[in-house]
């Protein structure tokens, strides 16, 4: 088998076998297949796409490409959750203690955060002491104890789509349907999730800015996982402004552990206790909806959920002040308002625009090998719907470099779209798929 054919045949827009898709998949992992073959083959992917099947063959032979996690010590149905990336999403440190708190393991491997969208393992490892790599035992054993562990992934974790993914960075082939679903569920597979939910960033500040697009995407994963035996919904929620009002790692930690104590803004517990309720009904723990639904307001309302996240914390080296109001998270040492000029309503906030001005202060990195700075970020105060007076405080930015800021300034003023009228607001979950 050649590698010249295989492009060849996907240039040509024909379906490739298992054995040819096999076949790829070993040389990426082993390195016996070239960079410049890599990157033509890509390219013939993204104009010509992949049938279901295809998308299907590639995801698996991905997730088997490296080692698999073997969760059979941790008693039930083992559930994960997965977003597609957006501004200001730290759903998964809320949603990881009431899914625990309700009895359903969840072993959680992460990656960090590229571009404007954070990264889970970036907002945990903004925590004093919290150790993102564990060991194999040290994190099966958290899970049987505490229901929960959250670990970066580990290097010999489908090496085929890390390679991949590198190639497709620096090639314009990022943007591909077929690639991000293989991508994304060949890790859910290998991480050992028996039920997965999808959080589908639709909006402004996703990777997906149309619902076409964002919904064709929630059903390449889908069939993907029901081909592997995995049981998975799908969410599309709305990411034309930030999740919440904090943007930037510790910023965002903070504002999670706020939403654990019942004191967080209503769309990120709203959209939490739904994923929450959804990851209840696929561990078992609920036989409809409005059930999980309910126990996983309880968990929210009756303190277990925040008590079972302490315990995750601890469990992990994490060192927090919880009597102080930053909880001992890194602060930045510059603090500054962007008020408004003029009485308004908040037509638009482009969760892009807000996204790109954390990243410019330091909170995201451009390449995977980029320090990032954890106390960076800012606060929204007012989003899209709201009146302003003039002088009012739209937002409060916390930054450790001067020119940074400034720049980010710039970018953040952008971002902020007035009107005379009060605009109508978009719904948060616009659909689920089941």
């Amino acid at each position: 088998m050649k590698m010249q054919y295989i492009i060849e045949r996907k240039r040509d827009g024909k379906e490739l076998s298992r054995d040819e898709i096999e076949f790829l998949v070993r040389g990426i992992a082993d390195g016996t297949i070239p960079d410049y073959q890599i990157s033509a083959w890509a390219m013939a992917v993204y104009f010509q796409g992949m049938k279901q099947r295809e998308t299907r063959d590639l995801a698996l032979a991905m997730a088997y490409s490296g080692e698999v996690m073997d969760l059979s010590p941790v008693e039930g149905v083992k559930v994960d959750k997965h977003s597609t990336g957006g501004v200001g999403d730290k759903t998964t440190l809320v949603v990881i203690p009431l899914v625990a708190a309700a009895g359903v393991p969840v072993a959680k491997m992460s990656g960090r955060g590229l571009g404007h969208t954070g990264g889970t393992i970036d907002k945990f490892a903004s925590i004093p002491g919290f150790k993102v790599e564990q060991d194999y035992q040290s994190f099966v054993n958290q899970v049987k104890e505490f229901k929960a562990a959250v670990v970066s992934q580990s290097d010999n974790l489908v090496p085929a789509d890390k390679r991949l993914y590198a190639i497709r960075d620096v090639t314009a082939t990022i943007d591909s349907i077929p690639l991000i679903a293989s991508s994304v569920m060949s890790k859910k597979i290998a991480s050992g999730a028996e039920g997965i939910v999808l959080d589908v960033k639709v909006g402004r500040g996703a990777f997906m800015k149309s619902y076409e697009k964002a919904h064709h995407l929630a059903q390449a994963m889908i069939d993907i996982g029901r081909g592997a035996g995995r049981q998975v919904v799908a969410l599309l929620s709305n990411m034309d402004q930030p999740l919440g009002n904090a943007v930037g790692n510790a910023l965002e930690v903070k504002e999670a552990m706020d939403t654990l104590k019942g004191q967080g803004p209503s769309d990120l517990e709203q959209l939490s206790l739904e994923l929450a309720a959804q990851m209840i009904v696929l561990g078992e723990k609920a036989a409809s909806i409005e059930e999980a639904r309910d126990l996983a307001r309880a968990s929210l309302k009756s303190g277990l959920g925040w008590g079972r996240w302490q315990r995750i914390v601890a469990a992990q080296g994490g060192k927090l002040d919880y009597s102080r109001p930053s909880y001992g998270l890194p602060e930045a040492a510059i603090k500054e308002k962007i008020t408004a000029g003029k009485r308004a309503y908040v037509e638009r906030l482009d969760a892009l625009e807000v996204g790109q001005a954390a990243m410019l202060l330091g909170a995201g990195r451009e390449r995977l090998g980029d320090t990032i700075d954890h106390a960076v970020g800012i606060e929204l105060f007012k989003k899209q719907g709201d009146l302003v007076e003039a002088g009012d405080t739209l937002a409060l930015i916390h930054a450790n470099d001067p020119v940074r800021l400034e720049t980010a300034r710039r970018v953040l003023l952008d971002a902020y779209h007035f009107s005379d009228k009060a605009a109508e607001k978009k719904p948060l979950i616009i659909e689920t798929i089941s």
